[in-house]
């Protein structure tokens, strides 16, 4: 789907997090496949951290003032808000496990997750920035993306 150049970046790193969560919704029941597909998500999530600072400041931020009166951006924001957390929290008990005991059933929850979070934030977080986010707003949330995700023919 056509993004806004401005948050194209954003939408670039996703792509890796969507194959990764695929495979893992299908992980195998087998401790070296529960291994590998738990660092791969954990690693991806963990490298995606100043995405979702941009998310959770840049983008929440400027969307703040229409919580009130656009029932839209309110439901938008409660999710992501709560994906994230959600996110979090699933690898912070993974962690505690000592990734030593992490089951089938962890590694599958964190990859459909992951892959319904990255579908939510194209399908319907990233329209109502386009709508509502001014052009200074986009393209602040342009700059804060990592230059290693941008192209030159991007012309921003």
């Amino acid at each position: 789907m056509k993004r806004s150049n401005q948050l194209q970046p954003l939408s670039r790193q996703h792509h890796l997090g969507l194959n990764l969560s695929r495979h893992a919704k299908e992980c195998a029941d087998t401790t070296d496949e529960i291994a590998k597909h738990w660092h791969n998500l954990t690693a991806y999530i963990d490298d995606m951290q100043y995405h979702f600072q941009i998310e959770d400041n840049l983008i929440a931020n400027a969307l703040e003032p229409y919580r009130a009166s656009q029932p839209e951006v309110a439901s938008v924001l409660e999710t992501l808000t709560g994906q994230h957390k959600r996110l979090q929290t699933l690898i912070d008990t993974g962690q505690k496990t000592a990734n030593q005991s992490i089951t089938t059933e962890q590694v599958r929850e964190l990859g459909t997750l992951l892959y319904d979070h990255i579908r939510f934030e194209e399908r319907e977080l990233y329209p109502i920035v386009e709508k509502y986010l001014t052009e200074d707003e986009l393209d602040a949330v342009y700059q804060a993306s990592p230059d290693s995700i941008k192209r030159s023919d991007e012309n921003r």
